[in-house]
């Protein structure tokens, strides 16, 4: 897809940066938007900031490069592709969500054919999508369905907008539906509805203008993770990862799990990182199962790439006995 699909708001970014006289600005894009930072960096240097382009990985708005923003002395963070969620940042920062401007009708017309055994619907996307929602829900209303969607709530910013890692909106209104229409790119969120709330969901791509459905894919990462549960029960070594990003460090909930480990007869080792990969865990040859307490889709989505089990919270609690699989199913794979 083109940068020119998305809204950078660059009115707004050269009004900020006056308004707020900037003298030196950072500039942080997810990967899909990251080749949009040079105009961006140009349109905030004519306001007369110095600008520097954040080139490392950006999952979130969890991802907030503060320690990057301290060390290189900047005044002011302009964090683009995702919606506010951290308060009281030490650094002042604006969340600028990149609108996508695309037509979503055909994507959706296309799901609603895969929505045919449903008649309520939940509906859900991204920052990128909000505003898009009434049209998709006019489009399943003309369809004879309804939709349903779930009040701005957690981490969510908007009506019926769903995070990596919160999808309290979608859960909020999965009693009420059948099934799930996910508008937005990529099967990414809308794995994590699906998991998250048991539902069957379907994708509604208007950048590739096609829809299909990722419950075959959701029964997979279950199966892997009852797997990845058995294996670590086997396990006398832990390793429980504390993330050191700026929204996801929990240490709180480390320590509550590997208090729960020794009480098991575990032997654990408390683990600090920003960056969990495989090549990271591998530096503990002796350490046979991993806790990670940062961000779950680490977990869920890269298994296939970790050489031992990299459990969640709620996982952990499975193996532990402290949770059963079905209320593991029932409660979703995020928070704890």
């Amino acid at each position: 897809m083109s940068i020119e699909t998305f809204d950078f708001e660059e009115d707004r970014l050269r009004k900020e940066i006056a308004r707020r006289k900037a003298k030196r600005v950072l500039i942080q894009l997810p990967e899909g938007l990251k080749a949009g930072g040079p105009r961006l960096a140009a349109v905030a240097e004519e306001e007369g900031a110095m600008t520097i382009v954040s080139a490392d990985p950006c999952y979130g708005a969890c991802d907030l490069a503060l320690l990057d923003a301290e060390a290189l002395d900047v005044d002011l963070i302009i964090h683009f592709g995702h919606s506010e969620m951290m308060r009281n940042e030490r650094v002042p920062t604006i969340y600028i969500g990149a609108k996508a401007r695309v037509d979503v009708k055909a994507a959706v017309k296309k799901a609603i054919l895969l929505l045919n055994r449903w008649k309520t619907i939940g509906l859900v996307t991204t920052v990128q999508h909000v505003h898009t929602l009434k049209e998709a829900e006019d489009l399943l209303c003309n369809a004879g369905k309804k939709a349903v969607i779930g009040e701005a709530n957690g981490l969510a910013k908007y009506a019926g907008q769903v995070i990596g890692c919160d999808y309290i909106t979608a859960r909020s209104v999965s009693k009420e539906v059948e099934a799930f229409l996910f508008v937005g790119g990529g099967r990414f969120h809308a794995i994590g509805v699906a998991l998250a709330t048991g539902k069957p969901t379907v994708v509604a791509d208007p950048y590739e203008r096609r829809a299909y459905s990722v419950d075959h894919e959701v029964q997979r990462i279950l199966r892997q993770r009852w797997a990845s549960i058995s294996e670590a029960r086997k396990a006398e070594k832990f390793g429980v990862l504390i993330g050191l990003k700026s929204g996801q460090k929990r240490l709180k909930e480390a320590v509550k799990i590997k208090n729960k480990l020794e009480k098991n007869e575990k032997e654990v080792t408390l683990l600090a990182l920003r960056e969990i990969t495989p090549e990271a865990l591998m530096q503990f040859p002796h350490i046979e199962a991993f806790v990670n307490t940062a961000c779950p889709r680490v977990s869920l989505d890269n298994a296939s790439k970790f050489l031992k089990p990299v459990l969640t919270f709620n996982e952990a609690l499975v193996m532990l006995g402290k949770m059963g699989w079905e209320e593991l199913c029932r409660r979703g794979w995020f928070g704890s």
